[in-house]
């Protein structure tokens, strides 16, 4: 069975999410600390003590090869991919083992620039059609693992 995780918190695509996994009958578990309360129909919560990291740790502890995380943290990708899961943040950008490396290797760059004292853009605000490419993208993630389940 396929499984759908969430790292919820500040996650915008929580209930288009559980929606698409109910649409096809697929568990959903939400992870997120004491700080964000999330109970969601038709979804299991799963909440952890504040702490450096503490969500992402609990959820890659409970991955299994063909479930589907969604994040937009390059740290808990990275290690969704390691055990073979599959990943995609909040837009329906799928990370892979092709451009997870250049994904980190820009976090880490960015955080030298802040540390140095320099500014970085911060995301964009959301927009409709941002809603829109994650409903495409999880949609046919979904539809590839059920076939492949199945085949």
């Amino acid at each position: 069975m396929i499984n759908i995780l969430v790292d919820a918190d500040g996650c915008p695509v929580v209930d288009l999410t559980i929606q698409f996994a109910t649409q096809y009958k697929l568990p959903v578990t939400l992870f997120c600390d004491t700080a964000h309360n999330m109970q969601r129909e038709g979804a299991k919560t799963i909440m952890v003590s504040k702490g450096m990291d503490a969500v992402d740790f609990e959820l890659v502890n409970r991955v299994k090869p063909g479930d589907i995380v969604i994040t937009q943290d390059y740290g808990l990708a990275a290690m969704v991919l390691a055990k073979r899961g599959l990943v995609m943040d909040q837009n329906g950008r799928e990370y892979t083992n092709e451009n997870i490396d250049q994904l980190l290797h820009s976090r880490h760059i960015a955080k030298k620039i802040r540390q140095a004292g320099g500014r970085m853009k911060g995301p964009k605000k959301r927009r409709k059609e941002d809603n829109e490419s994650f409903e495409i993208a999880f949609n046919a993630l979904i539809l590839q693992q059920i076939n492949k389940q199945e085949g």
